[in-house]
């Protein structure tokens, strides 16, 4: 067993492609950092940690990492790996906020992390990865769906804060960046009845799809089935313009966007765990 570590975000991916396309929508995420980090460098701060372990000639195992963000794991064929990335990325003497991953690679890489730092872990959240590939019909809300521009900037970064404390509780510290890099990429959607109402991002591309993400609804417009209408018809517009499936992540806490989702057309794939660790 070998971990093989990169430097260059094309040159790993040609390695790790065939490997992730095996389970597209597990790997959603880590195919939408690699292509940002192929297209769109400047997205992030440092330079990444990319690796991939082998066994026999075999990839077994895909990381990444991206500062300030926790580490990304794919789906891992032998467990073995996990050990073999804990110890390099131990090695690197660079802080480790988290872990992102399926639920049992995650709580893996947690407690060997654990071991060989004297780090405690904690839960996040705990998170289920859906897949579409085709939209029901449901009732359209009044509005309609449209690209984000400049103009809306200021709201889009005030529903995106409100999102995050909504979904993680605190809001990182490069959010202007993450907000102007969606309006830039033609990323960022608002669904407008009169005036904006809700908010939707297409997220990280794979090789046949797009993550959604960053569904946002202030309060005082909710119970209207804006979010339901915005996420259903950018799922269509996706479909439409070439994707095969379309993914997003749902909080396992909230039954209310589970059961949104699969009215949409979304069907459950996996469930994920992200995991923060403590200092002793």
């Amino acid at each position: 067993m070998k971990l093989h570590r990169f430097e260059d975000a094309s040159k790993f991916y040609e390695q790790v492609k065939d490997y992730l396309l095996n389970y597209e929508a597990h790997h959603c995420l880590l195919f939408g950092i690699i292509d940002t980090l192929i297209h769109y460098p400047q997205r992030y701060d440092k330079n990444p940690y990319l690796a991939f372990v082998e066994d026999g000639g075999k990839v077994v195992a895909v990381v990444v990492k991206t500062a300030p963000y926790a580490t990304v794991l794919s789906k891992i064929e032998d467990f073995g790996a996990v050990e073999a990335i804990a110890s390099d990325l131990h090695s690197q003497k660079q802080p480790l906020p988290g872990v992102n991953a399926l639920t049992e690679e995650a709580l893996a890489f947690a407690q060997i992390w654990e071991k060989l730092t004297g780090e405690s872990y904690q839960i996040e959240m705990q998170m289920r990865i859906h897949q579409l590939e085709s939209v029901e019909l449901i009732a359209k809300s009044s509005g309609y769906l449209r690209l984000a521009n400049e103009s809306d900037r200021q709201l889009i970064l005030e529903w995106y804060k409100a999102f995050e404390l909504d979904a993680i509780g605190t809001n990182q510290e490069n959010i202007h960046r993450i907000v102007d890099y969606h309006i830039k990429q033609n990323h960022a959607y608002i669904w407008e009845d009169k005036i904006p109402v809700s908010m939707v991002f297409a997220g990280g591309s794979t090789p046949n799809g797009k993550r959604i993400t960053a569904v946002y609804t202030p309060p005082e417009h909710r119970q209207k089935g804006y979010a339901t209408s915005c996420v259903a018809a950018l799922s269509q517009n996706l479909l439409d313009s070439g994707c095969k499936f379309c993914f997003l992540f749902t909080d396992l806490a909230n039954p209310t966007s589970n059961h949104i989702y699969h009215k949409i057309g979304y069907r459950p794939v996996s469930n994920w765990s992200n995991y923060s660790f403590v200092e002793p």
